[in-house]
C-alpha cells in the first residue's frame, strides 16, 4: 500500500463528504477508493470513519488521525515548493513591512543583501510603528515583535526579545539603582506614545504580572529619540532589547530591574498564506529567516 496516497485519499474523503465525491475529485474509481480506505484502516487496526448508505462521520481516532494527515500533506507540499523555489530565479515585486527602528537596524540591510543576490526582484519597504493589515494593504511579509493573536496569519519565529528598563549612569548616581519596579513611580521616566509601553509598565514577580504607573517630563512617539533622551539622563526608559543595545554597549545606558522583566516577546516573519505564495515570497522567507535569527542572536545586553 502506498501510505502517502492512502493518507491523501482519507483526507479527500473527509473533505469531500463522501467516498463518491472523493473518487470524482481524485479521478479514481469508487471501488479503488473504498479498497484504499479499507487497507489504511486495516494497517492502523482502527476504524477511521463510520459509514452508512447516506453519510460518513469521523470516529474519535479518525479525528486525531486527520489532524496528523493534514500536517503531513502540508509538510510534503512545503518541501516540494521549497525545492521548486530553489531551482527558479525569483522575479517580481515584494512589499515588506517592519517596525521603524527594527527595520532600519536589522531588516533593511538584509533586504539590500537579498537584492544583490536576486536582481530580478523589487522590494517596497514600509517602516511603520503600527500594526499593518497585510491582506488589506497588499503586504507580502511583515516583521512582528509581539505575541501573535491573528490565527489567519502564518508565522516563522526567528527569535525572542527582552523588554529592558534602562537609565543613564549619571541618573542612577542621583536616584540610586531601584531594587523594585514600584520605585519607578517616584522617578522620572521617558515614555513612548502608544499601547506597548505607554504610561503603565508591566513587570513580573513571584510568577505574577503587575503594572507600575510611570510619569515624567518627556513623552515621545519615536523610539530613537526616546532612547537618546534616556541616555542623556532625562529619565528611565522601557525598551525592547535591540532598541537600547547599541547605547548599552557604549556604556551610555545601564539595564536595571532585570529580575522583574516579563517573558521575552517573539520576533516573527508573518505572511497571509502558507500555500500558494509566490516563488519570490518563499525564497525571501527562506533566505531571510536564518540570517535574521543569527543577527538577533548577536544582540548583547
Amino acid at each position: 500500500m502506498d501510505k502517502l496516497n492512502a493518507i491523501a485519499s482519507f483526507v479527500q474523503i473527509v473533505e469531500g463528504g463522501s467516498l463518491t465525491a472523493a473518487a470524482e475529485a481524485m479521478n479514481k474509481s469508487l471501488p479503488s477508493v473504498v479498497r484504499t480506505l479499507a487497507m489504511l484502516e486495516d494497517s492502523l487496526q482502527v476504524r477511521l470513519l463510520n459509514r452508512t448508505t447516506r453519510r460518513i462521520s469521523l470516529t474519535d481516532e479518525g479525528q486525531t488521525y486527520l489532524q496528523h494527515c493534514r500536517k503531513i500533506l502540508a509538510d510534503v507540499e512545503d518541501a516540494e515548493q521549497s525545492l521548486s523555489a530553489s531551482q527558479v530565479e525569483p522575479a517580481g515585486s515584494l512589499t515588506i513591512t517592519a517596525p521603524v527602528l527594527f527595520g532600519q537596524m536589522h531588516v533593511a540591510p538584509l533586504i539590500a543583501e537579498f537584492l544583490e543576490h536576486h536582481p530580478q526582484v523589487e522590494v517596497d519597504i514600509l517602516l511603520l510603528d503600527r500594526v499593518a493589515n497585510l491582506v488589506e494593504e497588499g503586504i507580502d511579509v511583515g516583521f512582528r515583535i509581539a505575541r501573535l493573536e491573528d490565527s489567519s496569519m502564518y508565522a516563522t519565529q526567528v527569535g525572542a526579545m527582552r523588554r529592558v528598563v534602562c537609565a543613564a549612569p549619571e541618573l542612577l548616581q542621583k536616584t540610586g539603582v531601584p531594587e523594585h519596579p514600584n520605585a519607578l513611580s517616584e522617578f522620572p521616566c521617558v515614555r513612548i506614545s502608544g499601547p506597548v509601553f505607554g504610561d503603565d509598565w508591566n513587570f513580573y514577580g513571584n510568577g505574577k504580572k503587575f503594572t507600575v504607573p510611570v510619569s515624567g517630563r518627556l513623552r515621545c512617539n519615536q523610539i530613537a529619540a526616546a532612547v537618546d533622551a534616556c541616555a542623556r539622563g532625562i529619565g528611565f526608559g522601557l525598551y525592547f532589547g535591540y532598541q537600547a543595545a547599541p547605547l548599552i554597549a557604549e556604556g551610555k545606558l545601564q539595564v536595571v530591574l532585570a529580575d522583574f522583566e516579563p517573558p521575552q516577546t517573539p520576533v516573527s516573519l508573518i505572511y497571509p498564506h502558507a500555500k500558494l505564495i509566490a516563488t519570490r515570497t518563499r525564497v525571501f522567507l527562506d533566505w531571510m529567516a536564518p540570517r535574521l535569527r543569527t543577527a538577533l542572536d548577536q544582540i548583547k545586553l
